[in-house]
């Protein structure tokens, strides 16, 4: 708890969401993601099942990051439609997770409701070093939790 005055005590509860947004040090976030990362492959059995895991905890990241993205600057309200929804992962839900848009949002060429969220070098992928009995593991995985968990809502 956090005291104010002398004997007034504010709880973390009682705290403000629409107040500051707070950036966290790279090199804390690539230790804590490659941490996560060692806990999902020691509980798993194969590549397709570490991925499962890591697009688990994306969406349990992604369901609450929803709330308070859509607090702080939509005034509580949500996007309907998917083009609006896709614009708005690709420009305030990833300026509020990387700090910097996605690099594109193209629509397929096969199927025109499938929809492409183009990120060049993730940043959950530049701090994993992928070992040779894993090489097809792809740690954006994650990314598309989140982007699940907010689509789903």
């Amino acid at each position: 708890m956090q005291r104010i005055g002398s004997n007034k005590q504010v709880g973390i509860l009682d705290k403000s969401l629409s107040r500051g947004k707070s950036e966290m040090n790279l090199s804390s976030f690539a230790l804590l993601f490659a941490e996560m990362v060692r806990f999902a492959n020691n509980r798993s059995n194969s590549i397709g099942d570490l991925q499962d895991k890591l697009a688990a905890y994306g969406k349990f990241v992604g369901s609450r990051l929803l709330d308070v993205i859509v607090l702080r600057e939509k005034g509580y309200r949500r996007e309907t439609k998917l083009l609006n929804m896709l614009m708005f992962v690709k420009s305030n839900v990833w300026k509020n997770l990387f700090n910097k848009e996605a690099d594109k949002l193209e629509r397929s060429n096969d199927d025109p409701c499938q929809y492409l969220l183009i990120e060049k070098e993730p940043i959950v992928n530049t701090y994993i070093s992928v070992p040779k009995d894993k090489g097809s593991l792809n740690c954006a995985s994650f990314i598309a939790g989140i982007v699940e968990a907010i689509l789903e809502v």
